[in-house]
């Protein structure tokens, strides 16, 4: 810039005339994805609502699901022990291969009452991707035979029809609303090549054995900004997660499942508000994601009781 640090600094900390700015890659999208995403969007306003007073769905009967690696720890950690308190000791093989466990995630919007008490967390679950294996020899740790919990290092679409059907599946059926069971449920997942097609007949012939009408949707192509997994859920359960030390994988299940029990419904909810305004955005660029997500003060607009289930769309 051919100036002194000390003008740089005065710029940037004084007078605010330099800003610091973080610039996230986003996917990069043809003009067949934003047509894709725009007709996505507009397929989330109720029809009633059009053309006046065009107003989002409440997305109740919609369930996001979508996979996430989890490591065991970071390379770099920052503690704050006390004056005579001894520094952690943390060891792994190799820096570059950190211990990791892939997670499917299933979550739909909560639901409360009058009163602001949730109804139905909408925590569907968080299921690891892991087998039990017998060891093959003895150790210091456990004999030979010992079940040992071992992470899935690829996972097919076999595997991921598999979790859908023996464990999300069992889950939305328990956990699912008896006032909405008679109503369709949509499973919205992205276009991975590992996820079931939405006619996958394994799939529909266990749905239709429950007697629930539960469906596969998928999103957009390159829009994980239209999931409240990608769109700020797992970026909070990471950092739950980050609080607890994982020795073993048994150690990271149990660590990523209490981060997934202990998030607030509440910012469950104000997800999926964002998810509203993010579609918005979306149509007022003509499907870029070349935006930026408005803050809405949802936080002070809950406080005060004035936090809306839908969102008026003004694109």
């Amino acid at each position: 810039m051919n100036i002194s640090p000390s003008l740089f600094y005065n710029n940037y900390k004084k007078y605010g005339k330099i800003r610091r700015h973080t610039n996230a890659i986003k996917p990069q999208l043809t003009d067949e994805n934003k047509k894709a995403r725009l007709q996505f969007c507009l397929s989330m306003l109720k029809e009633d609502s059009l053309p006046h007073d065009p107003t989002f769905n409440d997305m109740f009967n919609l369930i996001h699901i979508d996979e996430k690696w989890f490591n065991m720890s970071r390379k770099n950690e920052t503690y704050y022990l006390l004056p005579d308190e001894e520094d952690p000791y943390r060891t792994c093989k190799s820096k570059n291969f950190v211990g990791k466990v892939m997670f499917l995630a299933a979550i739909a919007r909560p639901r409360f009452d009058a009163e602001g008490k949730v109804t139905f967390s909408g925590k569907i679950g968080i299921f690891p991707f892991v087998t039990k294996e017998p060891a093959k020899r003895s150790s210091v740790n456990r004999a030979a035979g010992t079940l040992e919990t071992k992470a899935m290092t690829s996972v097919t679409r076999d595997k991921v029809r598999s979790i859908l059907i023996n464990d999300v599946m069992p889950a939305i059926i328990k956990k699912w609303p008896r006032e909405d069971a008679n109503l369709p449920i949509i499973i919205q997942q992205d276009n991975a090549r590992t996820h079931i097609d939405p006619n996958d007949r394994e799939f529909c012939e266990a749905v239709r054995k429950t007697g629930f009408d539960i469906r596969i949707n998928c999103q957009p192509p390159n829009s994980p900004d239209l999931n409240v997994l990608d769109l700020g859920f797992f970026r909070a359960i990471q950092s739950l997660k980050y609080k607890d030390a994982s020795k073993n994988i048994e150690e990271l299940t149990a660590g990523v499942e209490r981060a997934f029990e202990s998030f607030s419904s509440k910012m469950f909810n104000r997800i999926f508000l964002t998810l509203q305004s993010c579609m918005e955005c979306i149509m007022k660029v003509r499907g870029s994601n070349n935006y930026k997500i408005p803050h809405m003060r949802k936080g002070a607009l809950e406080r005060r009781g004035e936090l809306s289930c839908q969102l008026k769309c003004d694109a």
